[in-house]
């Protein structure tokens, strides 16, 4: 595939998601320490398809080292999500469960990651619920800021000496990501979000492992991440401390909180 491919594929996704404006951003290098002496351009607000006519601009500049990054324009709502820093493997895995774009920005940076959201979110509530799933699923916790700089694909990454970086996976399957677990409750995915029966699940007051690991799982399911990838995840957390039983108890936990959320769900129109 050509690095206008990349590119173009990048947009397409973007496009087909609902993201119709970015906001385009230049960093020319300086020889100075951390590169706080970098130079940065910017084209903000851009339609997508009016976006064709600067990309020339953007090559050249990327010729001479410059790197290039895009995001959703700021000062609207969009129904995408960003994360960084994620292992390809995890990424790919996503968007084979949830629409989303898998940007592959080097061999050492790992892959950003576009999810696409049931609604359109305003920057604050893209803040929140990033940083949500950051924490769930092991990204950089540095990139969550809700209007965060991805690096457009088809350019090479000059902070890891040149690697182009390619489109790995732009799918359009699965169930948007949604931010049910940020209406009305605390931000936090170990806080319980409802109280539940007792010998259940772990109510509010307890503090145990199994009752941080319950809210977490709650949380996860509601933010409409996959359940299989939650149950590895918790198999992976609760090896050291529940060692041959962990399988059987990641299998129940996330059965049960499955249950739970079935329980909690309003009536289907028109049911009895």
């Amino acid at each position: 595939m050509r690095a206008r491919d990349n590119t173009d594929r990048m947009l397409a996704w973007w496009r087909d998601v609902g993201v119709d404006r970015v906001d385009l951003a230049v960093r020319r290098p300086r020889p100075a320490p951390d590169d706080r002496g970098a130079i940065w351009l910017w084209q903000r607000a851009i339609s997508l398809t009016d976006l064709p006519r600067l990309l020339p601009w953007t090559r050249a500049e990327n010729a001479r080292r410059a790197d290039i990054f895009a995001r959703p324009a700021r000062g609207s709502n969009w129904p995408v999500v960003f994360l960084d820093d994620l292992a390809p493997a995890d990424a790919l895995d996503l968007t084979t469960r949830h629409p989303g774009l898998c940007v592959h920005t080097s061999p050492e940076g790992g892959c950003q990651l576009w999810l696409s959201c049931e609604l359109p979110l305003d920057e604050d509530r893209r803040y929140r619920l990033q940083k949500y799933l950051a924490g769930v699923l092991g990204a950089d916790p540095g990139s969550v800021s809700g209007e965060h700089l991805g690096r457009l694909a088809g350019y090479c990454n000059w902070k890891r000496r040149g690697p182009w970086v390619n489109v790995l996976a732009a799918t359009r399957i699965g169930r948007p990501i949604t931010d049910l677990h940020l209406h009305g409750r605390a931000d936090s995915p170990s806080t319980p979000q409802r109280s539940q029966p007792r010998g259940h699940a772990p109510d509010r007051g307890d503090t145990s492992p199994s009752a941080r690991e319950w809210g977490w799982v709650m949380g996860a399911l509601q933010a409409g991440l996959d359940p299989e990838s939650i149950y590895q995840q918790l198999l992976a957390r609760a090896r050291l401390r529940r060692g041959a039983d962990a399988e059987r108890y990641a299998k129940r936990t996330v059965h049960q909180a499955l249950k739970r959320l079935a329980d909690l769900s309003p009536p289907e129109a028109g049911a009895l």
